[in-house]
């Protein structure tokens, strides 16, 4: 059995930038992407990508590559694709050039792509159903519609003959993806895995959200008393693993997955008990065979809902009792849902690697009951582990553990 995982390449796009290094620099100016978009028949920008009557009333963190412009920046014009694939493709071809990854490389057996998804092709709900109800003879969007499409996408396109795997565990999907390579490579199934996930913003998942009342009117306030829910945001971020036998050479390597957990505390379909986050912590350390007191800095989950951000605080001072440093980055990007644990994996690389944290934005005053304050100002620090924390809807709760080689 394999017994360290490295990560050699990563890829990210998000309302803050269209790759790693534009990412990194506005984490490090505190930028904010959440906005309010106007609405598709007042504009021709960026904002015609929010499909739902909301846009320009709801702030949401959107990429600024519109549908078309990712076509042609991809150079792609499969039919029915759909701009989850599209966001999935360009981080995907970001991470690989980053770890230098060949052909060849990609095309053999022991590569494996776990990629994560909870929108998939549902983007284009409207066009398929608007297919299905004038034709019978089937619907172009058909093909895109399955979950696990924007896999099978990549599998064709790079003519992968790994393992290929999707994953949607809701809010924890892409964590998911992280942890589930790491196992592939630690059990000798494969020397390496591009992990990761993608998630647009689509009709469904706006509507869905805002029928739960937890979307938030104003920018989200991560772990602030006066939080009014989340926004949602889109993106995609993938990370390259590889086990010892797969390194050659002087390849960069920005840090070890030292530890990882999931648990379900099947507690509530959209709350926490907070066993399952207190459970997926501390599995996760003794998984790195660390203690409690060696973690430098947690990216939290952080929605900036009511429940969540109380129950994570609980849990860090359960676990904890002196939480270390923590801050939320879902104030830069918004929750971008099945991406999430990916972009968020990304950013808490960026830590380590840089040797800094990124401030938690929009807070004022800490929740009353526990009475947290998470950074709120950019600063070096110095840093040898870090927690990224995804929890998701159902209860589903994971925790992966990054440290510095």
């Amino acid at each position: 059995m394999n017994s360290r995982v490295f990560i050699t390449g990563m890829g990210a796009i998000s309302a803050i930038g269209n790759t790693v290094a534009e990412n990194h620099r506005a984490l490090i100016d505190g930028r904010c992407g959440i906005t309010r978009s106007k609405s598709k028949s007042k504009s021709k920008s960026k904002s015609t990508n929010v499909p739902s009557r909301y846009a320009g009333t709801l702030p949401f963190g959107e990429v600024a590559l519109s549908t078309e412009e990712l076509k042609e920046k991809l150079k792609t014009k499969a039919p029915g694709i759909t701009r989850t694939t599209l966001l999935t493709l360009h981080a995907f071809k970001e991470a690989i050039a980053d770890a230098g990854l060949t052909a060849g490389q990609l095309q053999s057996p022991d590569t494996a792509l776990v990629g994560a998804t909870t929108v998939g092709g549902m983007c284009l709900m409207d066009e398929f159903f608007s297919d299905a109800n004038k034709s019978s003879g089937g619907s172009v969007f058909l093909s895109s519609y399955d979950c696990a499409s924007v896999n099978m996408y990549l599998q064709a396109y790079y003519k992968m003959k790994g393992v290929v795997d999707t994953i949607n565990t809701a809010c924890s999907s892409s964590a998911n993806a992280i942890l589930y390579g790491a196992r592939l490579i630690r059990n000798g199934l494969a020397k390496r895995a591009i992990v990761g996930g993608a998630d647009s913003l689509s009709k469904l998942t706006i509507n869905g959200f805002n029928a739960l009342h937890i979307l938030s009117p104003e920018v989200c306030a991560p772990f602030d008393r006066d939080r009014q829910g989340l926004n949602l945001g889109e993106g995609a971020a993938f990370l390259v693993l590889e086990g010892e036998e797969a390194l050659a050479g002087n390849k960069k390597i920005y840090a070890t997955l030292s530890g990882y957990c999931n648990t379900n505390d099947a507690f509530h379909p959209s709350s926490l008990s907070g066993d399952g986050p207190y459970l997926a912590m501390k599995g996760a350390l003794a998984s790195a065979q660390l203690q409690e007191d060696q973690i430098d800095f947690i990216n939290a989950h952080g929605t900036g809902t009511e429940n969540n951000d109380e129950v994570e605080s609980k849990v860090m001072l359960r676990l904890f009792g002196a939480p270390p440093v923590f801050a939320s980055t879902k104030g830069n990007v918004g929750h971008t849902l099945g991406a999430a644990g990916a972009v968020e994996a990304a950013y808490s690389i960026l830590s380590l690697t840089h040797q800094e944290v990124y401030a938690g934005l929009n807070f004022k005053e800490p929740i009353p009951d526990t009475g947290l304050r998470p950074v709120s100002v950019y600063q070096k620090m110095s840093l040898q582990h870090v927690m990224s924390n995804s929890f998701g809807f159902g209860g589903n709760c994971t925790s992966l553990i990054f440290s510095k080689v």
